[in-house]
């Protein structure tokens, strides 16, 4: 089938029982999906590891991460209040990046629907990327990334950090940034599938209204701030 008619197919929601089966072997399906706590459980500790690491090297240098990973504990108990601080305005910096990356994801790479080549294999990787969850948005085991897929996209972000800071930066800026990722992913599964304060149940609102009213427009989902900076804002 074509591109055109792929897009019309995926954007026009379904809503199933059970979690949508995508693949034929469990081996190759199980990559697919992901339980709403596998996000927090994998990434908050990186997030406190990096964030350890950098304090550690505002104070002194460590060991290459594939020489020694491990954190000296005397150094940890012996952290002076400047290195916190230092680290810690890193961290919230990150916090800072990883929202534009939230919108620069969502709008460029998942939506980059008519860009795409009109080729089987670029419709599977936009459909496995993001597709399914516009074809299905209720599937409670779709709506937070896979943990091999966001070591895919945290790669290269994470090398050109590494590549312009100092390393005490670069690990507090990444441990901001992870801990905002996985703030957004949860709040993603929340969105769709839990009772809300009422902040977050105006995000919900206009979540989905990027999935049932226009899905060109309305990337945020921890905020809308970019949205209204980019010009595409979606009116609820």
């Amino acid at each position: 089938y074509s591109k055109a008619y792929y897009l019309r197919q995926v954007h026009q929601p379904r809503h199933l029982k059970d979690s949508a089966r995508l693949l034929g072997p469990e081996y190759l399906e199980v990559f697919t999906k992901a339980k709403w706590f596998v996000v927090p459980t994998i990434w908050l500790p990186i997030s406190l590891y990096l964030f350890l690491r950098s304090a550690l090297q505002f104070t002194a240098s460590l060991p290459p991460f594939m020489v020694d990973p491990t954190l000296p504990l005397s150094g940890l108990v012996e952290l002076p209040i400047d290195s916190i601080v230092k680290t810690s305005m890193c961290f919230f910096i990150g916090n800072f990046v990883w929202t534009l990356l939230e919108y620069i994801f969502h709008r460029f790479l998942f939506h980059v629907d008519y860009y795409l080549p009109d080729k089987p294999v670029f419709l599977l990787v936009h459909f496995l990327l993001h597709g399914v969850h516009h074809y299905v948005p209720m599937d409670r085991l779709r709506l937070v990334m896979p943990p091999p897929l966001f070591a895919l996209l945290e790669w290269p972000m994470t090398r050109l950090a590494y590549k312009v800071f100092p390393l005490p930066i670069a690990n507090g800026i990444i441990s901001g940034a992870f801990a905002f990722y996985v703030l957004y992913d949860c709040m993603h599964y929340a969105l769709h599938h839990t009772q809300l304060p009422a902040y977050m149940k105006e995000m919900k609102k206009y979540h989905l209204a990027h999935h049932y009213k226009n899905f060109e427009l309305g990337f945020g989902v921890t905020s809308k701030v970019w949205d209204i900076v980019f010009n595409t804002y979606l009116p609820v």
